[in-house]
């Protein structure tokens, strides 16, 4: 049950359905060529402003591209008939800065207070460096994208603040200017990366050790290539420690209808 293959679905809807119903619960790299992923904080009306001011002021590790009205499940900016209780393969619950679990439907969790908020995710814009003949190691190899912990500040809103989570992908060293340059028609994607090369000034120990996701093969002729990850706001709301806060599992994306570069709309909250 680790992909939707018993049906072969490939439109988001398709993916969605297959999540919805319990027969794909894995990650998400890879699918629905084409398609905004996206990941997720839900979170209580009190502090939804100030998290959003938060993203704002980050908008490389948190680019907003929808935001759900007060208590509603739905998310219509993004797709037809999207209920974000059920249609995520897996999500983490915290509860006052803890782990609490990880679950594959939060529909008895939900309350009229919780508001929805979308942020674009790497996943997109890897479709575009596959298109143009750039390898994804992780995605080759089956894996999670690796995710470490960084020592990059952020810029704080409120009670929101911390460091930035990267992505790290292996890319042919004579590819790295192309790869800038393709990532960076994504803004609403993180964009281009933030930084090549050493892993030591970043903060990270090593690489074989990501924080989340998978360690992948970094072969001969290529270079450690870093992007802002839209895990960044689990973190963020870990220590914020909100009483109650809901986000994707790393790599367990919610699959939009529209477009990877399409310009999205935010619906605002009330």
């Amino acid at each position: 049950m680790g992909t939707p293959s018993e049906d072969n679905p490939k439109t988001a809807a398709e993916i969605r359905k297959a999540i919805r119903s319990g027969a794909h619960t894995g990650h998400t790299a890879g699918l629905a060529p084409g398609y905004l992923q996206c990941n997720l904080a839900i979170l209580p009306e009190a502090y939804a402003l100030d998290f959003l001011r938060f993203c704002q002021r980050n908008p490389k590790p948190c680019p907003v591209v929808g935001v759900s009205e007060t208590g509603d499940p739905m998310l219509p900016t993004l797709g037809h008939d999207i209920d974000i209780r059920t249609d995520v393969p897996k999500y983490r619950v915290f509860r006052d800065g803890a782990l609490a679990e990880e679950v594959t439907d939060i529909t008895d969790l939900w309350r009229e207070d919780l508001v929805t908020v979308a942020l674009g995710c790497s996943f997109t814009f890897e479709n575009a460096l596959m298109r143009a003949g750039i390898p994804v190691r992780h995605v080759e190899q089956g894996r999670n994208v690796p995710m470490y912990r960084s020592n990059i500040a952020l810029q704080p809103a409120g009670r929101f603040g911390g460091s930035m989570v990267i992505t790290m992908r292996p890319i042919p060293e004579d590819r790295v200017e192309d790869a800038h340059k393709i990532s960076a028609r994504y803004p609403q994607a993180h964009g281009a990366p933030i930084a090549t090369g050493d892993p030591g000034a970043l903060g990270v120990a090593s690489l074989d050790a990501p924080d989340y996701g998978d360690p992948v093969d970094i072969r001969a002729g290529e270079v450690p290539v870093y992007w802002a990850c839209g895990v960044t706001p689990q973190n963020v709301l870990l220590q914020a420690k909100l009483p109650l806060c809901i986000t994707h599992s790393p790599g367990h994306m919610l699959i939009a209808d529209v477009a990877e570069d399409a310009e999205t709309t935010i619906l605002s909250t009330r």
